[in-house]
Order: structure tokens, then sequence, then C-alpha cells
């Protein structure tokens, strides 16, 4: 028996973000693992029409989807790939299924604030009235029954993959550090908190180099940092860059960092991983669940308690084979498994 799939990527609309990696990664997973027995239809924007290939079919965005889709009963199942989609379960006449990615504002709004508020109602809608809720973490899974502790039943745990990208030979970004660098990638706003990485430049020759979207006036905020600390020279934030300049960086940086204050789960850690560069993150919410044992953990962001920890791990990098156990760490996570888990859901919310 084939099982129908309608799968929303329309939030692969915005290349180089942690939302358009997920959806194209796990798709092309679910049609290679689902072979035969899976008939995926693509929910996209014109720019991916197409990209799993001419065996999949596509139903292209419209406005109008959120109050009424088309020819909404001619699936098994919907599985909607976040939580964000033009349409929700409502539309559909199907078992559904919702990828969670995270609950981030929980973390960054004031408790009891309009604005958190607001925020809740909002994804009560989206996420409660799914048939199977899968949260891309333990952690992102913990929020979830902390502010919606009804859908206890219906919530699994599956982990992103991350794959093993590498720049083309002979491949430069626009901007080749000097000298050696520490590298950091993200959306350039508070949450990322890139601004407590400047301290560790003084008494150092590195320079910083922070790539992603930059939302002002958070990147000017860095730079003025910089300034105050005399190391405005060494500090470059980039502004988005491809995938090919990514890879660059992280195979040539002496360390990745990622200093963040809430993630769902942080693919730049496994990605850096796979290049087998010592990795140096927050520890908080779900960064310690992807990073595990192997990376290095900051449990605050005084200057020189993460000086003390940079100079441990950097040592520690050195003397336990570092770079063999990121790589082996990150394996540990393919879109392959993820696939499969998924697979597994649909058949299961489907059975039901």
């Amino acid at each position: 028996m084939t099982l129908r799939l309608l799968l929303t990527l329309d939030s692969m609309r915005f290349a180089n973000t942690g939302l358009h990696t997920f959806g194209g990664s796990l798709a092309r997973a679910l049609v290679d693992q689902g072979g035969g027995a899976l008939a995926t239809t693509a929910y996209t924007y014109p720019a991916q029409h197409g990209f799993l290939g001419s065996d999949v079919a596509y139903v292209p965005h419209r406005r109008y989807h959120r109050w009424f889709l088309p020819r909404h009963g001619r699936y098994d199942v919907v599985h909607f790939a976040d939580q964000y989609c033009r349409f929700g379960p409502g539309r559909v006449d199907a078992p559904t299924v919702m990828t969670v990615h995270d609950l981030n504002q929980v973390h960054e709004r004031a408790p009891g604030s309009r604005k958190l508020e607001r925020y809740l109602r909002r994804m009560r809608k989206r996420i409660v009235g799914v048939d199977r809720i899968v949260a891309i973490s333990d952690f992102v899974k913990s929020d979830i029954l902390r502010f919606f502790p009804e859908v206890a039943g219906r919530i699994t745990v599956i982990h992103n993959g991350a794959d093993a990208s590498f720049a083309p030979d002979g491949h430069q970004p626009a901007f080749v550090p000097r000298g050696p660098f520490l590298f950091a990638v993200g959306m350039v706003c508070p949450k990322k908190n890139f601004h407590v990485l400047v301290p560790l430049l003084q008494g150092t020759d590195h320079t910083l180099v922070i790539a992603g979207v930059i939302k002002e006036p958070y990147g000017q905020q860095i730079l003025a940092e910089a300034a105050r600390l005399g190391v405005a020279d060494r500090v470059v934030v980039t502004g988005p860059v491809s995938q090919a300049d990514k890879d660059w960086y992280y195979a040539h940086c002496a360390a990745f960092l990622f200093p963040s204050l809430a993630e769902g789960f942080g693919l730049p850690v496994l990605e850096a991983m796979h290049h087998g560069r010592p990795v140096f993150l927050s520890r908080l919410t779900s960064l310690p669940e992807v990073g595990g044992d192997v990376a290095n953990y900051f449990d605050g962001f005084d200057p020189d308690h993460m000086r003390e920890v940079f100079a441990a791990g950097m040592a520690r990098f050195g003397r336990e084979d570092g770079a063999q156990r990121a790589r082996e760490h990150a394996q540990k996570f393919t879109w392959e498994n993820a696939a499969r888990a998924y697979l597994d859901v649909y058949r299961d919310v489907l059975g039901r």
C-alpha cells in the first residue's frame, strides 16, 4: 500500500536558514527511504518547485490557502515540517504530524508579558490540533509539555540529521582571514549572543568571523564592543554566506563557537564537527544534548571564565584526538535515520 504524503515546505522560502536546511534534507531522505511505498507531494514556493525530482508532485503556495486548501482530502497523512505553515490542521482532511523546532520565545520574552502570551496563544492554535507532534530534541519536548501539557501522549522526539558537506577544491569566500580565526554562524541577533566572543580575541592574534543574516542594531553592537576592547580590526561580520563559504570557514577555523541563549537543536554544531573542529557552546537549552561530551561548554559569559574554558578545551582537543572524536559524534546524526523514524510516525498515526 502506497502512503500518500503531503509535506509542507513553504518555510524553505529563505535560503541559508535552518528551516531551509531541515526541509530540503529531510524531504530528500524521505523520498529516498520511502521508495515506492511513499507518494510525496511537496507544498512549496515556486523557487523550490521541482527540487525533489519529477517523481514528486508539487502544490504551489497561495495566499488563500490560509482559508482554503483545494483537494485537501487526497492525502493519507499531512506533515507540517515546521510550526509556521500557511495553513493549519483544520484545512486538511487527514491525520496530521507537525515538527516543532523550538519555542524559543519563551526563553527570550519576559514571563507574563503581552508578547509572550500572544505568542503562546498562536502556538497553541498550531500545535494542539495535530494528531502527532515531533520535537527535534528532548529539550523542545520539555518546553512543549511545560506550556501545552494536554499533548503529553502525542509527542515523539526525532533528532535532526547533519550533512557532511565540503567546499569545492580551490574555493575561497569573499573574506579570507589573514591568520588564525574563530568562526561563528547564525542569525546575527541578540539570541545568538555573539558579542560575548569578542573578549576572547584580547591577547591573541585571532580574528573572529561571524557569518549570517544581520539583524540591526545587534550587528553594530558587536562592532562597538570590538572597538571598545581595541580589536575592531579583527572582528568581521560577513552577512549571509553560501554553503561553500560556510564549509570553507568550518574547515579552516581554529575553533567553532556558538554561545547561543536559545536553540531548538543547533545544526551548525554538528556541521563543524563533521569538519573535525573543536566546538565551544553555551550550556543552555538543547546545545548539551547535541554537543554531547565532545563539545566544550561555557557555564557563563564572564570573559575570564570563557578564556579558561577555551584554553582548556583547545588543550583537550589536541590531547584526546579531538578531530576524530568530533567526526564520530557528528556521524551519529543522519537524515536517513531521521527519515526512517518519520516514516514510522506516519504509519503509526495513519493506523491510529
